[in-house]
């Protein structure tokens, strides 16, 4: 169990201590960054229990439709939404950084919880490419979306804009991400360039970003 726990947790404490701790000079509070870890943590359960039901009933029936509205709009838009109104108001952001420590830290927070539950149903010999697939795919549609909300709250003339696509490109790639593993079986071959792709995007826009 100690075993299970320790590396469910392990590969997202250690992003988030990387994109914490390139925000060299004036780093959010801790408490804070916890705070909001937590929260991602705790939307685990109601998505759960949202794409459970939508399995049931059979909703979605394509990969696509599985991939993009099942599992990409749901849990960015979730994510989206608790980082709006919980972060993109207070007073503690404020600057562009800011919002990629706190979009990872949803992110990796709900990442974390979801690679342990996986970890105790499937077994640990899932845990490398657990924390090379999901945990650091998670880790960067939250910087992403934080990036945008950081050019959203401090660029006023272009607030909607940027505001919008801080939830539409995580909606996109987290629904790209998932159609790859649904519906191809040589996955693998897809799944390198586009995590390639997926971190060169999201550490261009830290280095943007990093004060």
């Amino acid at each position: 169990m100690v075993a299970v726990i320790t590396a469910g947790l392990a590969p997202g404490l250690a992003l988030l201590s990387y994109f914490y701790l390139k925000d060299k000079y004036d780093g959010e509070p801790v408490a804070m960054v916890f705070r909001i870890f937590i929260f991602g943590a705790l939307l685990v359960f109601p998505i759960m229990f949202i794409q459970y039901v939508l399995g049931v009933e059979k909703v979605f029936t394509h990969h696509l439709l599985q991939a993009f509205l099942s599992v990409g709009l749901l849990e960015e838009f979730f994510k989206w939404f608790i980082l709006f109104y919980t972060v993109y108001q207070h007073t503690e952001f404020d600057e562009q950084y800011d919002g990629i420590v706190y979009g990872a830290s949803l992110s990796l927070g709900f990442a974390t919880l979801e690679n342990i539950l996986y970890l105790f149903a499937n077994g640990l010999q899932f845990a490398v490419g657990r924390a090379l697939l999901p945990v650091s795919s998670h880790a960067l549609f939250g910087v992403i979306m934080g990036f945008y909300l950081g050019k959203a709250k401090f660029s006023p003339n272009e607030k909607k804009k940027w505001i919008f696509i801080s939830f539409l490109f995580p909606f996109l790639l987290h629904g790209f991400y998932d159609y790859i593993l649904l519906s191809m079986k040589k996955w693998i071959y897809i799944m390198v360039p586009f995590m390639l792709f997926l971190w060169w995007f999201g550490l261009h826009k830290v280095k943007i970003a990093k004060p």
